[in-house]
């Protein structure tokens, strides 16, 4: 029978984002490099491994969905899509969930993921020009509503998302300045410390970039000595806050004075605001020398350590003001212990007093900021006589606390509000006190890379249970995190090249015009993009002009769409545009 108006099918497929995002992985090699680090069994048919879990990256970043039971569905309303945008023959049956499960199971295994890792990296930084040398180390929790077993991954720990009710995995990242592009990944169980995760992280960031000499951005727990020591002895350099108990506030205190009583000048540290275009102070400090000697893989290692003592005049600030209301809240509450009321016990010796007043100094943290005096007073108190016992006045002791501040106390104690030390062995010819402050101050970076994590690329909750399924999943969304840092990157440097803004992101604000785009913004200027087949022929919805400027921006042709309906009728499309 031929194919006429009444006898043909009607499709609607959504396009939206699928062909940028499919562009963007094939230019970043995935598919490729998936298939050459991970040769299947030879069970497997159909859509190649690289491919699946391209289809399921796109899904991902498409849907903020990872679940797997969700992509067949999905496929299955875009096939026509998924097949010219891969050039390969795309069935429902490629992305079933036993599919997607046996996918991630090949990703979990080590030594492949890095036999695919190293390569992508190497090729990323080399296609994209980045060549920085900063690297940030630092570490997430994902939980999830799965049970606790004794050889898994989900434990009960310290949860960075304030849910110790549930059982989670903790996961060390390594990511590289200045877009926080992922370098390297570990998962562990979510019990484990984080301290020893740091030299195994660095040790593979070695071996995937194959350079020396950068310089390692982490938190106080990577300011572990024999981590420290690490980085040094290998030729790398560190930076990063010491703790409480390596720096005491003792300690601190005494390295501030000299800057207090003015003995030592601290240094104007100084941002330029990107808004006015204006340099601000935002903080000052000055450094010294500390040798540090240490043994490391059996040799005597010593080198000279650089102290940064810094004070953030914004948390400076902060600080003052918690403190003072600190102080005033537990004055207020302790001389509120001479009131009577009813039903209000109030302490009888001059101990329980004490030991009362002692609670709110240490619930407030201003133990030596207040002053505290016990007065005695005599009360006389009448006792009526009863039966043959006289009347008397009985003598009964009472006790009044007064409280003072202690204004020499709390003024020392504000001239340290702010104050921080920091260790660093780089050469101040390589990194300045100003560059170091700034260059920790990026933390942001990776923090964003942990929200992109759990929000857009719907990592938490975790539906998957095994170890080998949550290494996998973990694994894939990293390489979603790579396409979304490196959409961003490529948009925001593209306008900063050619000194213009883009607007028509904002809806209902399509006169708001931004250098700084985000992917996930960028993403959404794709939406409601249709491909129909009705009547016999294929129809696309045209793109406007905002859509054709991203994809100019990414370096990509709007080819990538236009290619998604045959080819003689591009011509037909193209006058329907006009």
């Amino acid at each position: 029978m031929p194919n006429t108006a009444e006898n043909c099918p009607v499709i609607n497929e959504r396009v939206d984002d699928l062909p940028l995002l499919l562009a963007q992985l094939k230019e970043m090699r995935v598919p490729e490099l998936l298939n050459e680090a991970f040769p299947t069994h030879g069970n497997w048919r159909g859509l190649s491994l690289g491919h699946v879990v391209t289809v399921w990256l796109t899904f991902i970043l498409s849907e903020s969905n990872h679940r797997l039971s969700h992509l067949r569905p999905w496929a299955a309303g875009r096939l026509q899509t998924l097949r010219v945008a891969l050039g390969v023959e795309v069935v429902e049956t490629d992305f079933t969930d036993d599919r997607l499960a046996q996918a991630l199971e090949y990703l979990s295994a080590n030594e492949k993921w890095q036999h695919f890792e190293d390569p992508l990296n190497r090729h990323l930084l080399r296609i994209y020009d980045l060549t920085g040398g900063t690297v940030r180390l630092d570490s997430t929790t994902a939980q999830s509503y799965g049970e606790v077993s004794v050889d898994g991954l989900l434990r009960f720990g310290h949860s960075k998302d304030h849910r110790p009710d549930l059982p989670q995995i903790k996961i060390s990242v390594s990511t590289l300045d200045p877009l926080g592009l992922p370098l390297t990944a570990t998962i562990v169980s979510g019990d484990k410390a984080d301290d020893p995760l740091y030299v195994p992280e660095i040790e593979r960031v070695r071996a995937t970039l194959q350079r020396r000499g950068l310089l390692y951005v982490g938190d106080s727990k990577m300011a572990a000595l024999a981590t420290r020591v690490h980085l040094a002895a290998g030729g790398d350099s560190y930076l990063c806050p010491l703790p409480a108990t390596q720096i005491p506030a003792a300690h601190l205190a005494e390295v501030v004075a000299p800057v207090v009583s003015g003995a030592i000048k601290a240094q104007a540290i100084k941002r330029r605001n990107d808004e006015t275009g204006r340099w601000e102070k935002i903080a000052q400090g000055y450094e010294y020398p500390v040798t540090i000697e240490a043994d490391h893989d059996g040799q005597r290692v010593q080198y000279v350590e650089r102290r940064l003592v810094v004070c953030s005049l914004a948390w400076a600030k902060a600080q003052k003001k918690g403190l003072a209301q600190r102080v005033k809240k537990a004055a207020v509450e302790i001389t509120r212990l001479n009131q009577k009321k009813q039903g209000k016990v109030r302490p009888k010796t001059v101990e329980a007093w004490q030991t009362t007043v002692a609670q709110k100094l240490h619930k407030y943290r201003v133990v030596g900021l207040l002053d505290v005096t016990y007065r005695e007073d005599q009360q006389m108190r009448a006792v009526r006589a009863y039966k043959e016992r006289p009347a008397t006045v009985r003598v009964v002791p009472t006790w009044q606390v007064e409280v003072t501040i202690n204004r020499t106390a709390l003024a020392q104690a504000q001239a340290v509000r702010g104050w921080r030390g920091y260790a660093t062995n780089a050469p101040q010819a390589q990194v300045s006190l100003t560059q170091a402050v700034l260059a920790y101050r990026g933390a942001p970076v990776i923090e964003r890379g942990f929200r992109r994590l759990k929000g857009p690329l719907s990592l938490t909750p975790l539906y998957l249970t095994t170890t080998a399924r949550l290494t996998g999943l973990v694994r894939v969304l990293l390489i979603g995190l790579r396409v979304l840092g490196l959409i961003e990157y490529k948009a925001r440097r593209a306008l900063a090249v050619r000194d213009e803004q883009l607007a028509g992101l904002t809806k209902g604000l399509p006169k708001k015009a931004t250098a700084r785009p985000t992917t996930e913004t960028l993403l959404r200027a794709f939406e409601g993009l249709t491909l129909s087949y009705l009547g016999g022929q294929w129809y696309l919805t045209p793109l406007n002009a905002l859509q054709t400027r991203i994809l100019d921006l990414l370096d990509f042709s709007s080819e990538i769409y236009h290619r998604l309906i045959p080819r003689f009728l591009e011509t037909q499309m193209k006058m329907s545009e006009t």
